[in-house]
């Protein structure tokens, strides 16, 4: 199973749904763009020593349990979502949301409502893979992040997989956007 299939599943989608304003096949589609592009943002971020080890000491502080067992989204903290999501994309943030937009799955309102409600669950499924957060210490350290998102992302192949590897954001969105990675 792909991480964005795993991710999807613990999602209750009409919960989603409901939080977003749009019926669920939109709440799906629009996950099933913003995961990968998140996934792959975190990637390139991990690809720097410092922000693998930013991202690694972000990922220890998240538990696996939003995660587990389902998610309740009136767990997901939207204020740290915001953070997560600003220091995934950066100056980018707008222009994400703008491509993430045009692939069809509602507008930039809905994919700027969307990313902060995921951004924690997508750290909690990574301190989950981590071996379960903050419980895991410093265990993301020397790779450990960079190499969970590598395998996770370039292994399955699925729909949203490889995509998100190598060549940075820029090569992540114009795969999702069907342009390809370059090599």
């Amino acid at each position: 199973m792909s991480p964005v299939d795993e991710i999807l599943s613990q999602i209750p989608l009409s919960d989603l749904a409901a939080q977003l304003g749009t019926d669920e096949a939109t709440a799906e589609q629009a996950t099933r763009q913003a995961l990968p592009a998140l996934l792959g943002g975190i990637q390139a971020n991990t690809d720097d020593p410092g922000g693998a080890s930013s991202f690694a000491q972000a990922v220890d502080q998240h538990s696996s349990s939003l995660i587990d067992g389902g998610v309740n989204l009136n767990d997901v903290d939207t204020n740290d979502g915001q953070k997560i999501v600003g220091h995934v994309f950066g100056a980018n943030q707008d222009q994400v949301i703008n491509q993430l937009s045009l692939g069809g799955a509602g507008g930039s309102g809905l994919i700027g409502k969307l990313l902060p409600l995921l951004a924690p669950i997508v750290m909690s499924y990574l301190a989950k893979k981590m071996g379960g957060g903050a419980a895991a210490g410093g265990a993301a350290a020397g790779g450990g992040l960079g190499d969970l998102l590598g395998g996770l992302l370039g292994g399955g192949g699925g729909q949203a997989g490889g995509g998100a590897l190598g060549g940075g954001l820029g090569d992540l969105l114009g795969g999702l956007l069907g342009g390809g990675r370059k090599e």
